[in-house]
């Protein structure tokens, strides 16, 4: 007989997603199952102790509910394993086979609601991949501020959260973003609650920490490769002795990363420059065109006054941003420290 004690503070869809990842497992496994909240505090975000019981045994577990899987949070996962008294176990809506294989590998134990699993608890390991969701799923995650001038407008947002409040013909001006996406990105960001009004007409921008995970899943997939103006190569370590000119270029992913902790080892250069400087760029290094190099250089898709960032290297948002789409353990510990260091205050804001 199935139970479970759901007698614990959930928000939002977040509180049904257990009870549907347990019933999705019982076809696979003939999973028995007993959930027992405990009353102590879990010291990471959306999380709580449970006891579970399974085909009889009793584990402790940080359980982490949330809705939407990401890379983003797979890297919270990762940073955050270690910091729990007990295993993490990580209840989503779904997690694919690629997620699945990067999760096992990290040790992160999960369920999701379509019956896929990952739990190694021995004596008991249960292992499930490969089942997918209905067409449903993800549906209304395609909106345009997902897209690629949506992207650009909530970097701007993202950098300079004060823009909120500018009219929407001064914010296309600012951003060089045309006024009929400027209003269609906006009436979207209000509408899921990033957007408030606050008081003589003026609007401010909330919940920064979400808008910037869910900027920074979408990034890589529906804006970056559109950006991409070549791939190059050069020689061994090029960008060292390189003082770069940001008002023709500047530094992101694994090398921006590396100039601000001092600590990573760059085995790809990132380099977001102007379109119309880039034969200069590629000349003045001395860089050759190759398809396979671990240059590339993407189109500085920003004002630099929108952002008001005329460092050597691109925002921390973008440097993390650039570091989760590489998606290697190699920069985990880097992604760590530019997310405590120059990230996590931000947020504090909200």
């Amino acid at each position: 007989m199935n139970s479970m004690n759901t007698e614990r503070s959930c928000k939002g869809n977040v509180g049904m997603i257990l009870d549907r990842a347990l019933c999705a497992l019982q076809p696979a496994t003939s999973l028995e199952f007993r959930v027992e909240p405990l009353p102590e505090a879990c010291p990471i975000e959306h999380g709580y102790p449970a006891r579970v019981t399974m085909f009889e045994h009793e584990f402790l577990f940080c359980v982490i509910e949330h809705e939407h899987l990401n890379k983003f949070r797979e890297l919270q996962l990762l940073l955050n394993k270690d910091k729990t008294p007990y295993p993490l176990l990580l209840v989503t809506t779904y997690v694919t086979a690629e997620a699945a294989e990067r999760l096992q590998e990290g040790g992160i134990q999960f369920i999701d609601t379509v019956g896929n699993a990952f739990v190694n608890q021995p004596p008991v390991l249960i292992l499930v991949k490969g089942n997918r969701p209905g067409k449903q799923y993800g549906a209304n995650r395609t909106a345009h501020m997902y897209k690629g001038v949506g992207l650009k407008l909530m970097y701007a947002l993202l950098c300079r959260p004060e823009l909120a409040g500018r009219p929407y013909r001064e914010l296309a001006e600012i951003t060089g973003i045309a006024l009929g996406s400027v209003k269609n990105t906006m009436t979207e960001l209000a509408a899921k609650g990033y957007i408030v009004e606050a008081g003589m007409q003026k609007k401010r921008l909330l919940k920064r920490k979400e808008l910037f995970e869910r900027w920074a899943e979408a990034y890589p997939d529906n804006l970056k490769p559109k950006l991409v103006m070549g791939r190059f190569r050069g020689v061994d370590n090029w960008w060292r002795d390189i003082r770069l000119d940001p008002g023709i270029a500047q530094w992101g992913g694994e090398v921006a990363a590396a100039k601000i902790t001092g600590y990573l080892k760059p085995e790809t250069v990132t380099l977001y420059a102007n379109k119309d400087r880039l034969p200069e760029l590629v000349i003045g290094n001395r860089l050759q065109k190759d398809p396979q190099g671990n240059i590339e250089i993407l189109n500085r898709f920003w004002d630099m006054e929108a952002v008001a960032d005329k460092r050597e290297t691109v925002h921390p948002f973008l440097i993390y941003a650039d570091l989760l789409a590489i998606g290697d353990e190699r920069t985990l510990e880097t992604t760590r420290m530019i997310y405590e260091n120059y990230l996590e205050g931000c947020f504090r804001q909200d």
